[in-house]
């Protein structure tokens, strides 16, 4: 029997995954910093660098692949949707697909070298915003000249944000205060 605390995992005869009340704050928490560090970015020559890589890869890090591509598709897309509409919907998908990547590699894959794993997911993560973003904004902004340009800033901006999640969780120890967090 189904009860209203499970929701399907979206493929036919899995399990069910439970979403308890801190699972979707969490959720929530991890979207409402994406969306504030969608809001602005850091000056660069010919650009700007936006911080919420750093956000996605940290719930990448920390939640399961389906919770990380919530609060990283869906955060960066209500971002863009409030600060800057035009890419809105290649950010749902590019980070959406980014954090699941990043959070599948880093919990599921190599179990057995987890710095490895994770150092696997995260570089996945950046090449899928890179090439993402890459042919968003060949069609979004209708020049590839442009989607060039800014390639070295999807760079920066994906590195940025690995490094910093990485010194977050681990460094800085916020794996074991969510998981403490987290504990029933």
């Amino acid at each position: 029997m189904r009860d209203a605390k499970y929701i399907q995992t979206g493929v036919k005869n899995m399990t069910y995954q439970k979403w308890s009340t801190k699972k979707i704050c969490m959720v929530g928490l991890f979207m409402c910093m994406n969306i504030a560090l969608s809001s602005f970015g850091v000056p660069v020559p010919g650009g700007h660098l936006y911080l919420c890589d750093i956000i996605i890869f940290t719930a990448a890090l920390l939640l399961d692949p389906t919770s990380a591509m919530i609060a990283g598709g869906v955060g960066a897309f209500l971002g863009d949707l409030i600060f800057y509409p035009a890419p809105m919907f290649v950010s749902l998908f590019v980070h959406g697909f980014q954090a699941f990547v990043a959070s599948y590699c880093s919990h599921n894959v190599l179990k057995k070298h987890p710095k490895l794993a994770t150092f696997l997911g995260l570089v996945l993560g950046i090449v899928i915003t890179n090439v993402g973003y890459f042919l968003g904004k060949t069609f979004v902004y209708s020049t590839f000249a442009y989607a060039i340009m800014k390639i070295p800033y999807e760079l920066a901006q994906g590195t940025i944000g690995a490094v910093g999640a990485v010194l977050l969780v681990y460094k800085f120890g916020l794996k074991k205060i969510y998981e403490k967090t987290m504990q029933d």
